[in-house]
């Protein structure tokens, strides 16, 4: 064989050696590069920011083995996990507006425990291949333009411990697979799209944090819900009908808010002695009625507690003035009628020892009358911040801080509403 016939065999030989050589002493495994080039290849490359992580990937240089060098900035984490072999376990993208699909790779990413690309622009419906993401324990696609159904594959993500599909386009009902997901400790879905009536999710005895907020759940307030939640957020959807007595197994609930619904009937009292619920929020709805706790409110947990704008009647609640730690009360834009308890000034006014006082006080809006409280007369502009406008009560100048910011209604309108007003 002569010397020129040769030379094509030896130079093959030599791609061949190179090639092999690359797999050897690559420290990036070939599927994880693989997703890694597809990632940045099914982007718009006009949303490629210059200094952004990804538009310093140069895919000419081995990824982990240039990882936070001038080659790879950011953008993602690799690990020795397996036989000497760097693998990816984390991709965590800056937030600068990249825009593109997540189909664009068949996210094969088996040893990745975090995915994180919220605050971009990403579009389209979410990949059902996500699923191949075994152990991954934290997902957030939070704040890009995503869309479609939120597909029941992401059911099998066995070790997800937080989910976050937040401030999105998401239709159609959670996935009954949510149920599978035993890990799972925080799941944000607010601001979405999405329907049906909020769906059994009590197997999930981890979860401490829910984020319903901002969707068009309807039906009822959910019947079963996890025992460990410790932050709830429904609010400003269309659930209908009552409170349940069963919201007090959600005894280590801290936070609840379902503002901005169309819940009616009684508020009950189990909210109101509740072990450990620090925070509720029930404004705007069509509740008419609060039930009494039966120690009236003395142990109490509760610092922050608004019902405005609902259609509650009677006279104010005069066992609230006798939780300790409420601090800030919201009552207005309601039906009360009567005068403004003694309980409620001195509340405000005079501090009670261990007990906290009225920081917040707002009532207007109601059919209150009589004389002010002659102990907030005293009062001083940012004491508190107390508010009485638009009710019926007798003589209340904006000489006072309280009676600023609104009159007081007609004598017409408050005869009409309570006859029994002087």
């Amino acid at each position: 064989m002569s010397k020129h016939s040769a030379t094509p065999h030896f130079f093959l030989l030599m791609v061949t050696f190179s090639a092999l050589l690359y797999a050897v002493y690559s420290r990036t495994h070939p599927g994880d590069l693989k997703v890694l080039k597809d990632l940045k290849k099914g982007l718009d490359p006009s949303s490629i920011a210059a200094g952004s992580c990804l538009s310093s990937w140069d895919f000419s240089l081995d990824p982990c083995d240039y990882l936070f060098s001038e080659h790879f900035t950011c953008g993602f984490r690799c690990d020795r996990v397996v036989a000497g072999a760097f693998r990816v376990t984390e991709i965590t993208l800056d937030p600068v507006g990249y825009s593109g699909s997540l189909t664009s790779t068949d996210w094969n990413l088996p040893y990745a425990q975090n995915l994180d690309i919220s605050d971009n622009s990403f579009s389209g419906s979410v990949p059902c291949s996500l699923s191949r993401l075994t152990r991954l324990h934290r997902l957030s696609l939070s704040g890009n333009s995503l869309s479609g159904e939120i597909p029941d594959s992401l059911g099998s993500l066995s070790h997800l411990e937080e989910l976050y599909l937040d401030k999105n386009h998401f239709q159609g009902p959670i996935p009954v697979s949510f149920n599978d997901l035993k890990s799972l400790k925080r799941l944000e879905i607010q601001q979405n799209n999405i329907s049906g009536e909020f769906p059994f999710l009590g197997s999930l005895k981890n979860l401490y944090f829910l984020d319903a907020s901002d969707n068009n759940f309807t039906g009822e307030f959910p019947s079963a819900l996890p025992s460990s939640l410790v932050e709830l957020s429904i609010r400003n959807n269309n659930l209908e009908g009552y409170l349940p007595e069963n919201v007090r197994d959600l005894k280590y609930l801290q936070v609840l808010d379902l503002s901005h619904n169309k819940l009616s009937g009684t508020i009950v009292s189990v909210l109101f002695d509740h072990p450990s619920l620090q925070q509720l929020t029930l404004s705007h709805n069509n509740f008419t009625f609060l039930q009494v706790p039966s120690n009236m409110g003395l142990t109490s947990k509760l610092i922050a507690l608004d019902l405005s704008f609902n259609e509650l009647r009677g006279f104010l609640p005069a066992f609230m003035a006798s939780m300790p730690k409420l601090s800030a009360l919201s009552l207005e834009h309601n039906k009360f009628t009567g005068m403004i308890p003694s309980q409620y000034a001195l509340k405000v006014a005079v501090p009670g020892g261990n007990a906290s006082s009225f920081e917040r006080l707002l009532l207007g809006g109601n059919y209150l009358f009589g004389p002010i409280p002659g102990v907030l007369m005293g009062m001083k502009p940012g004491y508190a911040n107390v508010s009485l406008v638009d009710n019926c009560l007798y003589r209340c100048p904006d000489t006072f801080f309280f009676c600023q910011g609104g009159n007081q209604k007609s004598f017409v309108d408050c005869k009409s509403f309570a006859p029994m007003i002087p």
